[in-house]
């Protein structure tokens, strides 16, 4: 079955006949913190050895051993399978699960999962599968977060203070409670969390350099945006956070310039986003929705996307992908602005 997003939290709390759960979509922590909730309502917690097993990417092969497997103290067995990807290797131990029979729960966690996915077309018709898409929040509902959870401890928010935390939150759902949670502890209960407050704790460096990375890369500036790049790169990890962001960046310019091409000021559209562009951008916010027709926006978003899928396959560069990527935006940037 696919669950509307109205229908998730019921089935959250009652999976019903339900044997597979896919959880998808860019938001990590939301697919964990979903997929706990669902191992710990089966299973009873999140680490019995003998109801749960959790397989990572290099054991995925043994998914039907661990679902047909007999729990040694009674209950229904769990199985929680970390990053599933796209193979039909993969689909076919699922499918051939579901019609085999059994009582296991299996939740699958797939954060990279194209639309398209062979698990998605598997489960989304099937009456003992749901997949559930895991997205970043609305710009609404990310305010709404930011209300509650200071409110829980009494904290009142200046309207600045606001603006920064949903320009700099909101794509994890874990990682924004977290961050939400030490400003209130530096706050203190009653408090009121000005932009000071927000920045010493929701500041962090990677969002600040992919900031810069962005902004950067949009106005033309080739070695800026190559100096953030260099910083994040230096600090490991995978290169999909870097794109995301960088594609979100673009894909929020592309509308605002339509807006502009439809015959709004750009100073009109900046002061209309939400959520509020934040300040010390809205400057470079609006350069950019000068310089960058939609055409050349459009194409920048198709090559971030090409970027991704490549960076995606075994064995690819994909720091060196990504490196490119920043710096042919860059010129290109540089390149509109100097023909205005």
């Amino acid at each position: 079955m696919k669950l509307a997003p109205r229908a998730v939290g019921g089935f959250l709390g009652d999976p019903g006949t339900c044997r597979v759960v896919l959880l998808f979509g860019e938001d990590v922590g939301l697919i964990g913190e979903r997929a706990a909730g669902l191992v710990r309502l089966i299973a009873g917690s999140l680490d019995d050895p003998f109801r749960i097993s959790v397989l990572e990417p290099d054991q995925h092969d043994r998914l039907r051993e661990e679902a047909t497997a007999i729990s040694m103290i009674g209950g229904r067995r769990v199985v929680r399978v970390r990053d599933v990807r796209d193979s039909k290797g993969f689909a076919d131990q699922v499918s051939r699960l579901l019609k085999e029979g059994g009582d296991s729960f299996i939740v699958l966690e797939g954060p990279e999962l194209p639309t398209k996915s062979k698990l998605r077309t598997l489960l989304e018709p099937h009456a003992q599968g749901a997949a559930i898409a895991c997205y970043r929040m609305e710009p609404r509902e990310l305010e709404d977060t930011v209300s509650r959870a200071l409110g829980a401890h009494k904290i009142g928010v200046d309207s600045d203070a606001k603006t920064y935390l949903a320009s700099h939150l909101g794509a994890d759902t874990l990682l924004t409670r977290a961050e939400l949670e030490k400003l209130a502890l530096f706050v203190g209960d009653g408090g009121r969390a000005d932009l000071h407050a927000a920045e010493e704790c929701v500041g962090d460096g990677a969002a600040h350099s992919l900031d810069n990375i962005n902004y950067g890369a949009t106005s033309g500036d080739v070695a800026g945006a190559g100096r953030a790049l260099t910083g994040i790169q230096g600090e490991g990890g995978s290169v999909i956070p870097v794109l995301r962001a960088l594609l979100g960046h673009l894909q929020r310019l592309h509308l605002a310039r339509l807006e502009v091409e439809r015959g709004a000021s750009p100073s009109q559209v900046v002061s209309g986003q939400r959520p509020p562009i934040f300040f010390k951008r809205a400057g470079a916010f609006e350069a950019a929705i000068r310089t960058w027709d939609a055409a050349s926006l459009m194409r920048a978003m198709q090559m971030t996307f090409e970027t991704e899928n490549a960076c995606k396959k075994t064995g690819a560069p994909d720091q060196a992908l990504v490196s490119d990527l920043i710096q042919r935006i860059a010129m290109r940037g540089r390149a509109l602005a100097r023909a205005r």
